[in-house]
């Protein structure tokens, strides 16, 4: 079993440095509960009444919400969790100096939801160097849900990748991936250089995680300036032919017809 860490903890930024991820215990069941609630607040807002930012996909099952983006302006209690207390407070440990929220989703992974190729985050993320980002898990994640796979000591630089930004399959082929199954509250770290990837949904059950980022503070809070360059570019060029959520390729999923 993968060890974990309380917030705060100076053993989790120890292998943090080492690995690349660490495990911390970030909510308590009645946080994780009410975590719950709030992602099925945001999942029933309506796609054009707002300027956050929703994605579908289409399943074996019909279309399905796969990503919400830009949430934090319109939700008091994710704002509070995303950009006060042990959150950012857990990401300056990390990044060995203060941070600010860079980028905000969730990604819900419904029922037949696809999964993620191997991917690097960083090539994703423009103006900003030093970044981390972390999994808050919503519903418990297991091989069966598509968690994520993660390779560990394989942050210190980019990766050759491919035509869509994903790392190259020959790289891939010779890395060694590990499952991360972690349960509800538990927040999974990662540096913006750690290879990792995810299978599709194969469950009976959803399986949906909260993903922030964070970038050093002395760089800037550059959360506006990262949604606007992000819509600019996905209405210049497309990235593959899956849905495009990101700046790279890296969802699996299908469109959704017109």
């Amino acid at each position: 079993m993968t060890a974990s860490f309380a917030p705060g903890d100076p053993a989790g930024a120890t292998h943090f440095a080492e690995h690349g991820w660490a495990l911390v215990n970030t909510l308590t069941h009645d946080e994780a509960e009410q975590l719950r609630r709030w992602v099925d607040d945001i999942a029933a807002w309506p796609d054009a009444d707002g300027d956050w930012l929703h994605y579908r996909e289409l399943t074996d099952f019909g279309p399905k919400l796969c990503r919400t983006e830009n949430f934090v302006p319109f939700h008091d209690g994710l704002r509070a969790l995303l950009t006060a207390g042990s959150m950012v407070a857990t990401a300056g440990e990390l990044l060995g100096e203060p941070a600010a929220l860079y980028k905000e989703k969730i990604n819900y992974k419904l029922v037949g939801g696809a999964g993620y190729s191997p991917h690097q985050d960083a090539p994703a993320y423009p103006f900003i160097e030093a970044h981390v980002s972390c999994m808050v898990a919503i519903d418990d994640a297991d091989i069966t849900n598509g968690c994520l796979e993660v390779v560990s000591g394989m942050h210190h630089e980019l990766l050759p990748m491919d035509d869509v930004g994903c790392i190259h399959p020959d790289s891939v082929a010779a890395m060694e991936w590990t499952p991360m199954p972690i349960r509800a509250g538990q927040t999974l770290w990662f540096h913006s250089r750690t290879p990792h990837r995810s299978g599709p949904n194969l469950s009976k059950a959803d399986r949906r995680a909260l993903y922030p980022t964070y970038n050093a503070l002395r760089e800037g809070n550059l959360r506006d300036a990262y949604y606007h360059e992000k819509l600019a570019r996905m209405a210049a060029a497309t990235v593959g032919s899956n849905v495009q959520v990101s700046l790279i390729g890296d969802f699996q999923g299908r469109p959704v017809a017109d």
